[in-house]
């Protein structure tokens, strides 16, 4: 079942979104070279509750950590540790921060210093796809167009759609339904009314679009090892147009 928002509690979405993108902003701010991927959940982790909120990852399903950070072909899930951060990486950040009873959700996929061509692309795609989703989400249309508008940008370019993992709502759950597929046709699935809360995030691969989970049963990568990108973005659905609740305030 959709759970439509008041706008009571629309305002509270609206807190917890820019503190969830605040604190994936600081995260991205700490990617540098000779860094852990567990010192960059440190600073997302201090960040979330030092402003009174709670991480939402951290114990969700059992998850280890503040951020999920996946590192070039990691895809989504990647769990922080004493994996060191080098010169030419991407690293995906994926942040949740719970306040007022309400979550937020977002994500970037941040470069380290000076990357290859071919990563700029990806990122620069993923990016955009992100950017035709949110504009597709209007109240009105469906899904489908929202998962059209994504997968039709990054394919011409020659990158793929991610199938196993999805976009959702949210709200006092971290994932409520709609499901929001990345890849579909225009004008179908659920129709986008006023008060729907959506998280949007592309994840999209250089290579093909197969991945694989690794053995800590976390941590989604690329079967055949190529670049993955990840740009996220909870999006409230309103009668003038979708509206990005984890833009920075």
């Amino acid at each position: 079942m959709v759970i439509l928002k008041t706008q009571q509690e629309l305002q509270k979405m609206r807190k917890a979104g820019a503190l969830t993108a605040q604190a994936l902003h600081a995260g991205g701010a700490a990617v540098r070279p000779g860094v852990t991927t567990a010192e960059i959940d440190h600073v997302v982790h201090d960040f979330i509750t030092r402003h009174g909120a709670v991480p939402s990852f951290l114990g969700y399903g059992g998850f280890p950590a503040s951020a999920c950070i996946s590192v070039n072909d990691e895809v989504i899930h990647g769990i922080p540790g004493g994996k060191v951060i080098r010169e030419g990486d991407i690293v995906s950040i994926d942040v949740g921060a719970k306040i007022g009873g309400y979550h937020g959700d977002s994500a970037c996929t941040f470069p380290c210093g000076r990357i290859s061509d071919g990563a700029q692309s990806l990122l620069d795609a993923t990016k955009l796809a992100l950017e035709k989703g949110i504009a597709a989400a209007q109240p009105g249309s469906r899904i489908g167009d929202v998962a059209h508008a994504v997968q039709s940008t990054v394919e011409p370019l020659g990158f793929s759609v991610v199938r196993e993992y999805v976009g959702h709502g949210v709200g006092r759950d971290l994932h409520e339904e709609p499901e929001v597929p990345n890849f579909g046709h225009a004008g179908h699935g659920i129709r986008l009314v006023p008060g729907m809360v959506i998280a949007i995030e592309p994840m999209i691969n250089a290579g093909a679009f197969a991945v694989k989970v690794l053995g800590n049963d976390w941590t989604v990568v690329t079967r055949d090892g190529s670049l993955s990108a990840h740009f996220e973005h909870t999006v409230a659905i309103t009668p003038g147009g979708p509206v990005i609740l984890t833009a920075l305030p």
